[in-house]
């Protein structure tokens, strides 16, 4: 019974950890860069972790019937959403240099990488329509606390693989990325990405 729950908590979270978003483009990045990947892979699993155990534990329900809650998580997502798909969109059309140049001459301090994943985790509304909200309603379903428990540690062992395999896999495929051009194909993507998921939430009732 433990194994299954862990299983189904395993599953459900990566199936919405994987689809791609602000904090997966984010450490994407900081990947291909290979700056504070350890750091931003540490905070992006623990802001899961902390955001799983507290809708497993009635949070995430909690948000879900408070209209108010709801509508800063939804509009505030789309604010958060649109900017980082501009921002995207502005180094894709102005950037000049390759991924190495700017690794170069554009080091990241521990202290700004802190601030950039914690803004890509904490802003993004992912965290709490999905995480907290979507797998804490399925997590709570459960009664037996350590059903609650085995569904926790599936959904964060799946946020610790995905993560680990993206920010340690994207520093491999680096030597790709030595061309502008190839750069801007990932921000142009990456401004997609915002600007539909976005988009989603604008639609969503």
């Amino acid at each position: 019974m433990w194994w299954m729950t862990f299983g189904q908590g395993l599953f459900m979270g990566a199936g919405l950890i994987i689809a791609i978003g602000a904090q997966n483009a984010h450490v994407l990045r900081m990947g291909l860069q290979r700056q504070h990947v350890l750091l931003t892979v540490f905070i992006c699993i623990l802001c899961d972790a902390i955001a799983i155990t507290l809708g497993v534990a009635g949070i995430g329900q909690f948000i879900q019937q408070n209209d108010i809650l709801m509508f800063i998580a939804k509009w505030g997502g789309v604010a958060f959403l649109t900017w980082y798909g501009l921002k995207a969109l502005q180094r894709a059309v102005f950037a000049q240099a390759s991924l190495y140049v700017r690794h170069a001459e554009e080091k990241i301090t521990r202290t700004t990488a802190v601030h950039l994943v914690l803004a890509v985790s904490v802003l993004n509304p992912h965290l709490y329509l999905d995480s907290m909200v979507l797998l804490g309603a399925i997590g709570s379903q459960h009664t037996a606390g350590q059903a609650k428990i085995a569904f926790i540690v599936g959904a964060v062992a799946a946020s610790i693989i995905w993560f680990t395999l993206l920010g340690w896999g994207a520093g491999k495929m680096a030597p790709w990325f030595k061309k502008p051009i190839a750069w801007r194909c990932i921000d142009l993507f990456v401004a997609f990405m915002m600007f539909t998921v976005a988009g989603l939430l604008i639609s969503s009732t």
